[in-house]
């Protein structure tokens, strides 16, 4: 997996002080994407162990409240077990929550084994492809209208979707 960057304090994507990563790599091509760039699967930096120890080290902050995993397309990741381990991993270290934001439809990825085991350890899932004619920039988390914030977990336990009210 490569990655375009990491955000060690972030406070744009998520409530409180979080840490960032942005995968490369996207299949969805969506019209007025903001991160372009990160739709090449070899854009950025290649994701290794020292890469990995760092970041874990970083989300063990106490100031840190919880993990971002944007992209590209986090739901892309399926080439290889390196997201789904990053994501078991800071779970099983810090217990903090994980957000994810994804192109994909909630619906969509829990069908999919490989796409339902990186939403396994995640928290709250944004959905929805970007959609341009939808934009709204008041949203809170997301970019269109389309687009969902979800609580997994609340999701699984009554079988529907449970978005989170914001």
């Amino acid at each position: 997996m490569n990655y375009a960057k990491i955000r060690k304090f972030d406070v744009s994507n998520g409530p409180g002080v979080r840490t960032t990563l942005f995968v490369s790599g996207c299949t969805n091509n969506c019209e007025g994407c903001f991160n372009k760039d990160l739709q090449d699967f070899n854009y950025g930096e290649i994701w290794n162990e020292e890469v990995e120890n760092d970041f874990i080290k970083q989300v063990k902050s106490p100031n840190i409240v919880g993990v971002n995993i944007l992209g590209g397309e986090p739901m892309d990741q399926i080439k290889d077990n390196v997201l789904y381990n990053l994501l078991k991993r800071i779970k099983e270290e810090t217990n903090k929550s994980i957000w994810i934001w994804s192109g994909y439809l909630y619906e969509d990825i829990i069908a999919n084994k490989e796409r339902s085991n990186i939403l396994s350890y995640a928290d709250v899932l944004v959905d929805g492809r970007f959609e341009l004619d939808k934009r709204n920039i008041s949203l809170k988390y997301r970019g269109s209208s389309n687009q969902r914030v979800i609580d997994i977990a609340k999701s699984k336990k009554y079988n529907k979707v449970m978005e989170i009210e914001i």
